[in-house]
């Protein structure tokens, strides 16, 4: 993997939970490349480990545990296991996330013929326990792993830096996918409490804002099965003035310039949106 800039992570140990998906797995082989040992957690165990191997075939330091970020003692196990085979965390990137179709609107705005309908999914027949799955997978899950994984860092006394992934949903909700968007903007939030908490103990935590990169998550929503781009993502890259989505590499700048001590020793608290623009755009 190419990456942008080079930074000396050796004797660092980092734990990435999603660690199975394109983006997170990306985060993992670039962390690796800089010297650190890393731990690649996921609950699909073979994806996590896929990319692990990849890592150790390119002669950097790679564990695959699989791990329910929902479930603290399935992260009390994984936290077993990290430090068993490579040391304490010094550096936490929360990956794992994203949304559920039961929480998802079929359409963008009210229409008064779905009351009636029970084949589209309105706001009024979203599913409670839907939305409240998005809400635990995004933000209840960064909540526990760091409880898990941030104790070392606090005992230690040697600082560490954590890093959660927003959105550009935190910004300004996407039509849709309202948990998701509430959840996002909660991650948001969440980043900055961290940050003021964990100020005197030397921790930083930080987050990045991802515009559009097409993922194994949202594939379907962008593209039709014979690969041409759905309304969805021409409405997306209308609103994106660099107009196209944008490649996991380009994701990696800030991601390591964060965790660099030498580049951002006084930044926490920062959300970052790399987003080609989406943030700044007003329509107009």
């Amino acid at each position: 993997m190419k990456i942008p800039f080079q930074l000396d992570l050796t004797g660092k140990v980092a734990v990435i939970t999603g660690a199975g998906g394109v983006l997170c797995s990306d985060f993992a082989k670039a962390i690796a490349e800089c010297g650190a040992s890393v731990a690649l957690l996921d609950i699909n165990l073979d994806a996590a480990e896929a990319a692990a191997s990849e890592i150790r075939k390119n002669g950097g330091v790679a564990i695959a545990v699989k791990a329910n970020c929902l479930d603290r003692d399935s992260l009390m196990e994984a936290r077993d296991a990290v430090n068993r085979e490579l040391g304490p965390c010094d550096i936490l990137i929360n990956g794992a996330g994203g949304n559920n179709p039961r929480a998802t609107t079929a359409n963008e705005y009210f229409d008064p013929d779905a009351l009636n309908d029970p084949d589209v999914q309105d706001f009024f027949s979203l599913s409670p326990d839907g939305f409240k799955f998005v809400l635990d997978l995004n933000v209840t899950a960064a909540f526990l792993t760091t409880q898990v994984f941030a104790l070392d860092m606090a005992k230690a006394g040697k600082g560490g830096n954590i890093i959660n992934v927003s959105s550009m949903n935190a910004y300004r909700p996407l039509t849709k996918i309202p948990a998701y968007s509430a959840a996002k903007s909660a991650v948001s939030n969440f980043t900055q409490w961290l940050a003021v908490h964990f100020a005197n103990a030397n921790i930083r935590v930080n987050a990045i804002a991802p515009g559009f990169f097409v993922s194994n998550q949202n594939r379907a929503l962008l593209f039709n099965s014979d690969g041409t781009p759905t309304a969805r993502t021409e409405k997306i890259l209308r609103g994106t003035p660099m107009a196209r989505f944008g490649e996991s590499n380009e994701l990696l700048g800030g991601l390591l310039f964060f965790l660099s001590d030498a580049a951002s020793s006084f930044i926490t608290g920062v959300v970052l949106p790399i987003d080609g623009g989406f943030s700044a755009f007003s329509g107009v």
